[in-house]
């Protein structure tokens, strides 16, 4: 099942998964749906087996394990065709970056990318980072427990991947008050530069 956001008769769309906690549905994700489909970017939200489970009441426990992440990635991208950007929060644009160039999708999106544990710097998820070839956009807030702007400024990245920065912004892309930026105006910012990044990316648009 999905949740949409924009038109149907869009020529872009954007499928994201949710992050490891939260479902498709929260505020967090609505929000940032909805700003990206102002756009005139359809997007389509899913949840992985063990949310949708919860969602039912039959399963409360951890995610599923990786692989059948990674299968449910492949049943959606089966579902939709691979003329799609793919990408989600945290944990679901993790497991999308795993498969997108299986996949042969036309982007990857990952809004708050999970380079390692909070606390736990050594426990780097970046090897298959390192070869991607899918193109992509990573927006990452400065101060995010799982990947600040200094820990990532010594990753070694592929080419194909771009970093849009949120000053002072935490995993959720929220903002100290002290800082003077807003976590409404960083929503506005990220959902700004993904559709930037899909209407530059896809090959179904002529940029002139």
């Amino acid at each position: 099942m999905f949740l949409t956001d924009g038109s149907p008769k869009s020529k872009l769309t954007l499928i994201l998964a949710h992050g490891a906690g939260g479902a498709m549905d929260t505020p967090w994700m609505t929000k940032m749906a909805r700003a990206i489909a102002a756009h005139d970017i359809r997007v389509l939200r899913f949840e992985f087996p063990y949310m949708a489970a919860r969602r039912e009441g039959k399963k409360s426990g951890a995610p599923d394990r990786e692989p059948v992440l990674l299968d449910a990635w492949r049943s959606v991208v089966g579902e939709t065709g691979n003329d799609v950007f793919v990408g989600g929060k945290s944990m679901g644009g993790r497991m999308a970056s795993m498969v997108a160039d299986e996949l042969e999708v036309a982007g990857l999106v990952c809004l708050g990318y999970p380079f390692h544990p909070p606390g736990a710097p050594e426990k780097l998820r970046t090897k298959h980072l390192e070869k991607l070839k899918t193109r992509t956009l990573i927006v990452q807030g400065e101060r995010d427990p799982f990947g600040t702007r200094d820990d990532v400024a010594q990753y070694k990245l592929s080419k194909s991947i771009r970093i849009e920065w949120l000053e002072d912004g935490d995993h959720s892309f929220k903002p100290r008050k002290s800082s003077g930026f807003s976590e409404a105006a960083h929503l506005q910012r990220a959902a700004d530069a993904v559709a930037e990044f899909i209407r530059t990316a896809s090959p179904s648009v002529v940029v002139v």
